[in-house]
């Protein structure tokens, strides 16, 4: 079983951006020594407590300070951005880093509608949905050299840069299958649909140019610690972040607390606690034994894993516990 890691390059309160790239550099080369395979980043934009809104650039920055980690975008919100000019990035990162790059491609746009309108692009009245053209468009900038074609991207073509299909419902499992593309879900914090649509992915799987049977990534919060206490006190970060996003205020990520059943309105903690039911929390025992429930019940051919924990040295541990459990598993 491979495990990876997904890193939103948190920006704590009482602290700013720069550290925040110090600390996710910090935590890709841990990373590494602890075994994990991959070490993505997500898009998202108008966050103030998320830094990876240039997600390629901060790709390079992590590629460029680790030696053997796949380094990627989980993922890039194809919506804002022109499939040319992401082949002509991912191209460059693969020209620079070798075979270490991934690229993981979302539908969502990563941010509310007044930015996606920012970033200029999709937003045209009764444009409709092109996420499905726009994949295939890129396949075929990264994919081998067509001298016939009057668009080439270079850097990019003939990179063959791994490219995945995100996703957090049933559509996005339908479009990996079709195009027999490696699949990863948002279980993290959207699990709802999770069962069905790994089962409609395995289905439908076509075999490809890229795969010759189905693989399915499944997204995971840890939050691990030396007790269960401290783990649950870790994840009321998280809690109270996402509880801020629903409401509309987002902001830096918050301090963590020992009771959050205070903070919060019980219908707004129970949505949230919702949203973060495939979670292993607490000790090293614990996170063990609830990773274990997860692999077992969902069955996923690797799992990635990710939790907003606020102080950094914390969130190495937690990282640490999780990729030792998923060793002795």
């Amino acid at each position: 079983m491979r495990y990876s890691l997904l890193d939103l390059a948190p920006v704590p309160e009482g602290s700013e951006i720069p550290q925040s790239f110090q600390n996710s550099a910090d935590l890709a080369q841990q990373a590494e020594d602890w075994g994990y395979h991959r070490y993505w980043l997500a898009e998202h934009h108008n966050m103030p407590g998320i830094a990876s809104a240039a997600t390629a650039v901060l790709i390079g920055h992590i590629a460029s300070q680790t030696s053997s980690i796949r380094v990627g975008a989980g993922g890039i919100m194809l919506p804002n951005h022109a499939p040319y000019m992401v082949a002509e990035a991912f191209g460059t990162l693969a020209a620079l880093y070798g075979d270490r790059i991934d690229l993981g491609l979302g539908r969502a746009p990563g941010t509310d509608m007044l930015t996606a309108r920012a970033l200029r692009r999709g937003m045209a009245p009764g444009g409709g949905d092109s996420f499905p053209q726009d994949v295939i468009e890129l396949l075929g900038f990264l994919g081998p050299l067509d001298p016939e074609a009057k668009v080439r991207a270079f850097p990019g073509q003939g990179s063959n840069v791994p490219v995945w299909i995100l996703g957090s419902s049933l559509y996005g499992a339908q479009l990996a299958a079709q195009l027999g593309l490696p699949y990863a879900f948002a279980s993290h914090f959207a699990p709802q649909a999770l069962e069905e649509a790994l089962d409609i992915y395995r289905r439908a799987f076509r075999p490809s140019a890229y795969l010759d049977k189905p693989h399915a990534m499944v997204a995971v919060n840890v939050f691990g610690a030396d007790t269960d206490a401290e783990g649950i006190r870790l994840r009321s970060t998280m809690q109270q972040a996402f509880a801020r996003l629903r409401l509309g205020q987002p902001g830096k990520l918050p301090r963590p607390v020992d009771n959050i059943e205070d903070l919060l309105p019980p219908p707004v903690l129970a949505g949230v606690n919702e949203a973060l039911t495939v979670s292993a929390t607490g000790s090293p025992e614990t996170v063990k034994r609830e990773l274990s429930a997860i692999l077992t019940r969902y069955a996923p051919d690797e799992v990635i894993i990710t939790g907003q924990i606020h102080d950094h040295t914390a969130r190495l541990r937690s990282f640490e516990i999780a990729a030792e459990a998923l060793k002795a598993l």
